[in-house]
């Protein structure tokens, strides 16, 4: 299926745009942001818990984010299924939960460069490639669904659905070569030539939307905000918390994080949205000590996953 864009000078000044610049300099004005009010505040912070009282709201926090991890593997092992190849076991999950830990990397593309080698050697490099490039669009997709909630507080959220438009079998090409144009750097890696040519062969979609793929990226981006939710109160054990708002302004601020490939895992970026987005309505503090915390712990997820994948990559270089 091919798209021929009209507007062929506007998707030229696109990709003569310096995405990269812009990316980098939005990382480091949010790294220095969440920085500087940490630093002008450290007097009015305080990390010290009562583990006997709140221990198990910081348990139940990490658990969420280890379901977390499992539910967007679930949600790749669809996304791959979506494209026509079918997978008997549960390899592919685990694959994914091992190199999770990759996200942190400077660069934000070695967990991509791992799953695209897996899927390759199992399937073929199409597959592989399309899976590949697809998935955070996924998740993209998720966390604006979730975010368009704050449709009860603006008629501007309503937009936020918009990416899901493009979530189908006929629409699904325009997206890859998109993704394609902007991810240069992923393909250098992958060491990917003729790419117009890729993205003009077929591949065996099995249905018009990818609703289990969908729903595992909502139920991902679900249980990552329970977790913050946990370490948030936490710190603020309130009754007069709106769980919506709080959820619109996790959702938007993570997927800041996401679009930003400058930072690692969305280091930084989405720490800084949500403290600026969330405003006045919680204690700014408290909202400060549960990001650290909510990033400690879902850090700590990934690693723990991903222990046995390190450890392999770290005997096959001794």
């Amino acid at each position: 299926m091919r798209f021929n864009l009209r507007n062929q000078s506007y998707w030229k000044f696109l990709k003569k745009f310096k995405f990269g610049v812009l990316k980098s300099t939005f990382f480091i004005s949010s790294l220095l942001y969440f920085c500087v009010y940490f630093f002008y505040n450290i007097d009015q912070i305080s990390f010290d818990i009562n583990l006997e009282t709140n221990g198990i709201n910081l348990f139940l926090s990490f658990l969420f984010c280890v379901l977390s991890i499992y539910l967007n593997a679930y949600a790749w092992k669809y996304i791959v299924k979506w494209f026509g190849k079918e997978f008997k076991s549960n390899n592919l999950v685990s694959f994914y939960v091992l190199t999770n830990i990759l996200k942190y990397v400077p660069g934000g593309i070695w967990h991509f460069v791992e799953r695209f080698n897996f899927i390759k050697k199992i399937s073929n490099p199409k597959i592989a490639l399309y899976s590949t490039l697809i998935e955070p669009y996924f998740m993209l997709s998720g966390s604006f669904l979730l975010a368009s909630l704050g449709l009860i507080f603006s008629p501007l959220y309503f937009f936020l659905i918009f990416p899901l438009v493009f979530l189908n079998r006929k629409l699904i090409y325009f997206i890859l070569k998109r993704l394609g144009s902007l991810k240069g750097k992923v393909f250098d890696v992958l060491r990917l030539q003729n790419l117009n040519d890729q993205f003009e062969e077929r591949i065996n979609i099995i249905s018009f939307f990818p609703t289990r793929a969908l729903f595992f990226e909502i139920g991902f981006v679900l249980s990552k905000f329970i977790g913050f939710y946990f370490c948030l109160n936490t710190f603020y054990p309130s009754n007069t918390l709106d769980i919506i708002f709080l959820l619109v302004i996790f959702s938007l601020s993570w997927s800041l994080g996401l679009v930003v490939p400058t930072a690692p895992g969305g280091l930084g970026v989405f720490e800084a949205c949500l403290l600026f987005l969330v405003g006045i309505n919680i204690p700014q503090n408290a909202i400060l000590v549960s990001l650290i915390y909510f990033r400690v712990i879902s850090t700590s997820a990934d690693l723990l996953l991903s222990c046995p994948f390190l450890i392999r990559k770290l005997f096959k270089r001794i």
